[in-house]
């Protein structure tokens, strides 16, 4: 068992290497100022702000499902980051710092928070899912290319938004979406 997780691990190294050659490989100054522009929309504020317009435009199956699931993200990825605390790749371009101190590399909570997005779009009748897919991908990538993840931190992370959404769906589907909208710390109208 334990020869067999080892081979696993040696195979997910070697392929995040890969990937840091291959990002390293291909690296412009154009390509690099899109990327840095583009992953904060993966970031916490972000976040806030997409909820808050789903809000805004009265999306209430869509601002219950993303309430949940990324409040779910925010504990499991801060909870595995403190844990794992694997360190970033090498060279990378630009390094996110916390409250805390710096973060870890595992996994990407910016992978996890679009693929939330992307992943209620997939069912949503406002969202536009190919566009939503569309950026989570480019985020997703621009976590690797400017450094901050290994390829196996981001796929990771894009793994735990969709369960992070289906856990919302299956707790939604037993609560109702009143039950959540009565724990919030604010009145909701929506």
């Amino acid at each position: 068992m334990y020869a067999l997780a080892g081979e696993v691990l040696n195979a997910v190294q070697w392929i995040d290497r890969l990937g840091v050659e291959f990002v390293s490989a291909i690296r412009t100054s154009l390509l690099t100022v899109m990327m840095t522009s583009m992953t904060g929309l993966g970031s916490v504020t972000a976040g806030v702000v997409f909820v808050g317009l789903f809000y805004l435009a009265g999306w209430r199956e869509e601002f219950v499902k993303s309430v949940v699931a990324l409040s779910l993200l925010g504990v499991v990825v801060w909870g595995l980051m403190s844990l794992v605390d694997r360190p970033f790749p090498p060279n990378p371009i630009c390094i996110t710092e916390s409250d805390t101190g710096v973060t870890s590399s595992f996994p990407s909570g910016h992978a996890a928070a679009v693929t939330v997005y992307a992943t209620i779009a997939r069912n949503s009748d406002e969202l536009p899912f190919a566009v939503a897919a569309g950026f989570a991908g480019l985020i997703s990538f621009s976590r690797i290319y400017l450094g901050t993840h290994y390829l196996s931190d981001t796929l990771f992370g894009m793994g735990l938004g969709v369960v992070a959404v289906l856990f919302a769906e299956w707790l939604l589907d037993r609560v109702g979406e009143e039950a959540v909208l009565d724990l919030l710390p604010f009145d909701t109208d929506i």
